[in-house]
């Protein structure tokens, strides 16, 4: 059984040290731990730092690509390099690396596949009150587009099975934090949270510059992914708006209309006729939109299939290879 922890990097070479050192070196159930640093397009010594500590993988880019792509790139190369559980954690140090150990346990239990590193919020002395707030309203949100029970949405310190590792797709270029949960949770992938301790912050975030910045960004990115997952839905409860709404209206014409009141409510017509015109139009376009949700879904199940062949988890005739950590569930989509 073999661990990689990931860490994605952009000018940490102050603290990528600490939070290197901080990280186990042995732990009960793993064979092998082996790290992997993703170099964002640091302008720094972080990549110094990192091969002088003796990383095992490192992924460079040229330039600054976003925590979203460093991520993938990340899950990438450890699926490749034949990592049966994935581990990314912050260079900053936040999190304690002692509760990798905790974080790891549901999947080798294999009660989850995904498990979310849930933070103590309210006892940290570095976010504000209305950080704390926003953290708190972020999860609630992205429960219920994800149909989830994780706590700490936002979290960072995360642990992927080798299955749920092939799985994950990231569209936006902000933070993989809440897509993958939607995504998650949306296709019915086991995901559970822990308990885990923090550090005392080294640094701002870097994701939050300003208040209104990050409530934006995280908004636009849960409403991407319920449109993605669960277009149809979404488009129905915005056409029933107008549906109703015009044929509230509608009603209203034909009865002032049939009691010889007509005259003066013209207008009501109007409005009446174009709001359930814009509510049909709405109604196709939701779906438009599931039909292209469908083929998404078939190009994910290809996607996933193509990985196992990639990654060694089959023989090209599709049979499980020997040795191969399939489950039975696994097996059964190769059919």
């Amino acid at each position: 059984m073999k661990l990689i922890i990931q860490i994605p990097c952009y000018n940490e070479a102050e603290t990528l040290e600490l939070a290197l050192n901080d990280l186990p070196k042995h732990i009960d159930g793993i064979d092998t731990i082996e790290y992997l640093i993703i170099n964002d397009g640091s302008s720094d010594d972080t990549e110094k730092v990192a091969k002088e500590w003796g990383v095992n993988y490192i992924v460079h880019f040229k330039r600054n690509l976003g925590l979203a792509r460093g991520f993938l790139a990340g899950i990438d190369l450890a699926l490749r390099n034949d990592a049966d559980i994935i581990v990314n954690t912050d260079a900053d140090n936040q999190y304690c690396g002692a509760d990798i150990e905790k974080l790891i346990q549901p999947i080798l239990r294999k009660e989850a596949d995904i498990v979310i590193g849930e933070r103590p919020i309210d006892d940290i002395e570095s976010f504000s009150w209305v950080k704390k707030k926003l953290q708190r309203f972020g999860s609630r949100i992205v429960r219920m587009a994800s149909r989830t029970d994780v706590p700490d949405a936002p979290s960072g310190f995360r642990a992927y099975s080798r299955k749920a590792a092939m799985r994950i797709n990231v569209h936006n270029e902000y933070t993989y934090t809440l897509e993958t949960i939607v995504q998650a949770g949306r296709n019915k992938m086991a995901i559970t949270s822990v308990p885990v301790r923090t550090n005392p912050e080294l640094r701002k975030s870097r994701l939050m510059n300003t208040i209104f910045g990050y409530i934006k960004k995280s908004v636009l990115t849960i409403v991407r992914a319920v449109l993605m997952y669960k277009s149809l839905q979404f488009f129905t409860v915005v056409a029933s708006v107008f549906l109703i709404g015009g044929t509230a209206i509608g009603i209203r014409f034909l009865y002032y209309y049939f009691t010889g009141k007509g005259n003066g409510h013209v207008q009501s017509l109007i409005l009446a006729t174009m709001m359930i015109i814009i509510g049909f139009q709405t109604f196709v376009t939701g779906l438009q939109a599931d039909i292209i949700s469908a083929n998404r879904k078939l190009l994910e199940d290809i996607q996933f299939r193509v990985k196992k062949l990639e990654f060694g988890l089959l023989e090209p005739d599709g049979s499980k290879r020997e040795g191969s950590l399939l489950s039975e569930e696994d097996e059964k989509t190769t059919e």
